[in-house]
């Protein structure tokens, strides 16, 4: 018979069993599981509700059923639906009576969304651990290549010409954003909903206060009803899990680019990439592909928990059940992305010789061409028209900017002097940039300073 089978007169069909069962993905709750109902009997012990022996002994033995887990001792039943009902009854069967006071003061509902929040909870920890390290990983790269010279793209033309170090710190602040996302995150997952009960609250003189310090949440639910019925939290962390693999995706997006021939500025480790079933030449990037494609698997995960919870009436209903899959999929993938991605960009080559080459065609010192006119006194607007007359007459005769001597360039205003060639050198377009935030040497420097600062590095 069911746990909860007293007021039923059959058994529930087996293909019930199967269906309603959640056991095949909700065991990875095994651990927040029985340290949830490890608080619960102390603070049951404690508050006089069951005896400080029973209390013990519940103790005693969950601790075991968890060692029993983790060495592949138990197997779980589908017939007991869930987890927290297999536990329950692995517990009941082995102490009788004394396992099945446990579940007094509380209810399956806020037993899984103190599972829940726990598993949140840890699962942010491990993930900025992880974007820590991904942080340091770009502090080293730029510091590495600071004067590295590549060209800065906008519609993926290219544009101004930047420093690679300039460029990676550019996703440093991306992923900066992310770690700040998810501490956020975290201060609203870090609420206890044990003691609501099924969603009115309990009978029983409680003591939440006790349950949140054994269990290291900062908060208490102050509602019941909500206590058990939210899962903003799961959908906040997926959102924020949503922006991070979009950043990863765009990084990925750019190496391979540059990996191939067409770009040639990095070249992916051996132990990073793959090759063709048919084409022996072929290495492909398939690590930052797959990285990319998982993006969209994670917007899915998303999107599922947004439908599943927006008709919902208060307080628990059983389609909540299914909250758990994509939960589970967006924190592995996300850890496993993180932590592939951070050993492909340690282990890339950079080749520096390409991206400067590259950064001196496609007249990406015409910029700085036309503010060296306005040094001269001519308006902006001026400047930009005179430059890009200098750029098509380049392109009709296949030519630089600097390539055109001085005489040529005052055909086209009167204001160029022999300097012009020294302020559109590319180093020269680089450092003449003085803005807060620039490419500029001095600027980059700030920048990665700033960046150890905020991860506490020496």
């Amino acid at each position: 018979m069911k746990l909860w089978g007293g007021r039923f007169s059959k058994n529930t069909a087996s293909l019930v069993d199967a269906f309603n069962a959640s056991i095949e993905f909700d065991q990875k709750l095994y651990r927040q599981d029985i340290q949830g109902s490890i608080a619960h009997a102390k603070m049951l012990g404690k508050q006089g509700i069951i005896s400080s022996s029973e209390a013990e002994l519940i103790i005693e033995n969950l601790k075991a059923i968890r060692r029993e887990i983790e060495t592949g001792k138990i197997e779980f039943k589908i017939e007991l639906e869930d987890i927290h009902m297999n536990i329950e009854k692995i517990l009941t069967d082995r102490i009788g009576d004394t396992g099945k006071k446990l579940h007094t003061a509380r209810s399956r509902n806020d037993q899984v969304a103190v599972g829940i929040r726990l598993y949140v909870k840890e699962s942010i920890i491990e993930i900025n651990e992880l974007l820590e390290a991904l942080l340091k990983t770009f502090v080293s790269i730029s510091e590495e290549n600071i004067d590295t010279v590549l060209p800065g793209y906008t519609h993926l033309q290219r544009a101004q010409p930047v420093t690679f170090a300039y460029h990676i710190m550019a996703y440093f602040q991306m992923f900066s954003r992310d770690m700040d996302r998810l501490k956020d995150c975290y201060k609203r997952t870090d609420y206890l909903p044990l003691g609501s009960g099924a969603l009115a609250g309990t009978t029983y003189e409680t003591d939440r206060d006790f349950l949140a310090k054994e269990l290291d949440f900062s908060n208490i639910c102050e509602n019941a009803m909500d206590a058990v019925s939210d899962r903003d939290f799961i959908i906040e962390f997926t959102s924020c899990a949503s922006i991070l693999m979009m950043h990863l995706s765009r990084f990925c997006e750019e190496l391979i680019l540059w990996s191939s021939s067409e770009f040639d500025f990095i070249e992916m480790d051996d132990a990073y990439s793959t090759g063709s079933s048919i084409m022996p030449q072929k290495k492909n990037p398939d690590l930052a592909e797959l990285i990319r494609g998982k993006t969209g698997r994670v917007y899915g995960n998303l999107f599922n928990i947004l439908t599943l919870m927006k008709s919902l009436p208060l307080a628990y209903n059983k389609d909540m059940q299914e909250d758990k899959p994509p939960l589970f999929d967006t924190v592995e993938t996300l850890k496993s992305s993180i932590a592939i991605f951070i050993e492909m960009i340690q282990t890339m080559k950079i080749k520096q010789d390409n991206m400067y080459h590259a950064a001196k065609t496609g007249f990406l010192n015409a910029t700085d061409a036309a503010d060296y006119l306005v040094l001269k006194g001519i308006p902006f607007r001026e400047c930009h028209e005179i430059i890009g007359k200098i750029v098509l007459y380049c392109i009709e005769n296949h030519k630089t900017i600097e390539d055109l001597p001085l005489d040529k360039l005052k055909q086209f205003s009167n204001k160029f002097q022999e300097d012009i060639y020294e302020k559109i050198s590319i180093r020269s377009c680089i450092e003449a940039k003085k803005s807060s935030g620039s490419t500029s040497h001095n600027s980059v420097i700030s920048m990665i300073e700033s960046a150890k600062k905020k991860l506490k590095i020496d």
